[in-house]
């Protein structure tokens, strides 16, 4: 009995030890590795957006979540207020100069509203360095906002007044993110965001547009996968002071679904994944510091679902 008893315990010990390495490893190997995609995630920001102020990314918690799960994340820093093709081509020599510096061949392109536009004339100026691109929240067919303060600023005489506020903004946030020497065209934002210059946009870079109105675009066109996401709620919380702002611009749609900035509609590009989060504009990047409907779904999720998305499709 005691032999039996002192040889049961060492084999149980190996046996929880085997079991251990068996089973629970490749569950820690699985989720070390749920965002470890084939090429670097880049996550390009928005009109007047950083990359990051001090502790505080603009993509608010989500390049720590994707390098948890073994994704390469990048978050480059383009003007706040340019137009389209300005801020892809500044986007377009940082791409240039990591797959100079680490040797990445491709990328996989995140936009979040303006980054969007961005994003895609990155894709189609330079396809060979693009696997992917993914939207969010992105105004594809320009935004009713823009063409509010277009209409309202050239009425009243003001739009010179405006831009330069715009501009001082544009740069404030540009010195306090670290790059104090990007240059700012809020004239040129305005022209990119509006829905005149969306289209000119659109009719010189197609790739992925909708078929239709409303509709879904090609998943794929010059061997570059697009992918796209909108949020359609305004006010979703009570303690999130940008709230009020995006309630005030979002009146602007009536009765069209809005992110307050972005029209369901207008977010379409490539496969649509889901038009209709509970997410206002800046909930689309879990900002205000993580403020969100108390029921939506968590951004970083998404995010890191995405992620894992391109990884599957082996980008």
């Amino acid at each position: 009995m005691k032999f039996s008893r002192r040889l049961t315990r060492p084999l149980c010990s190996a046996a929880l030890v085997a079991g251990l390495a068996l089973g629970l490893a490749p569950h820690a190997a699985a989720a070390d590795t749920y965002t470890q995609t084939r090429y670097p995630v880049v996550l390009v920001h928005g009109a007047f957006g950083f990359d990051a102020i001090g502790p505080v990314n603009y993509f608010y918690g989500v390049p720590s979540a994707l390098r948890s799960g073994g994704a390469v994340v990048y978050t480059p820093s383009v003007s706040g207020a340019s137009t389209s093709e300005a801020r892809g081509e500044q986007l377009l020599r940082q791409l240039r100069a990591l797959k100079a510096t680490y040797g990445h061949q491709k990328f996989n392109l995140v936009g979040h509203s303006h980054g969007g536009a961005t994003a895609r004339y990155v894709a189609a100026v330079a396809p060979d360095l693009i696997a992917s691109v993914t939207t969010v929240g992105a105004p594809h067919a320009g935004s009713k906002v823009a063409d509010v303060l277009k209409t309202v600023t050239s009425w009243t005489g003001t739009t010179g007044l405006v831009a330069s506020i715009a501009n001082g903004l544009a740069a404030t946030i540009a010195f306090l993110s670290g790059s104090p020497n990007l240059p700012q065209d809020a004239l040129g934002s305005l022209q990119s965001l509006n829905t005149q210059g969306a289209a000119d946009f659109n009719r010189r870079f197609p790739q992925g547009a909708p078929t239709s109105p409303c509709g879904q675009g090609p998943a794929s066109a010059n061997g570059i996968r697009y992918w796209s996401v909108g949020g359609t709620s305004v006010a979703t919380n009570v303690f999130d002071v940008s709230d009020a702002l995006l309630v005030t611009t979002g009146a602007i749609f009536g009765f069209e679904q809005n992110d307050g900035l972005v029209s369901q509609c207008s977010s379409h590009w490539g496969t649509v994944l889901k038009d209709n989060y509970a997410w206002n504009h800046l909930d689309e990047v879990n900002q205000a510091f993580g403020l969100r409907g108390l029921f939506s779904q968590d951004p970083v999720a998404f995010y890191r679902s995405q992620a894992n998305r391109l990884k599957s499709a082996g980008l």
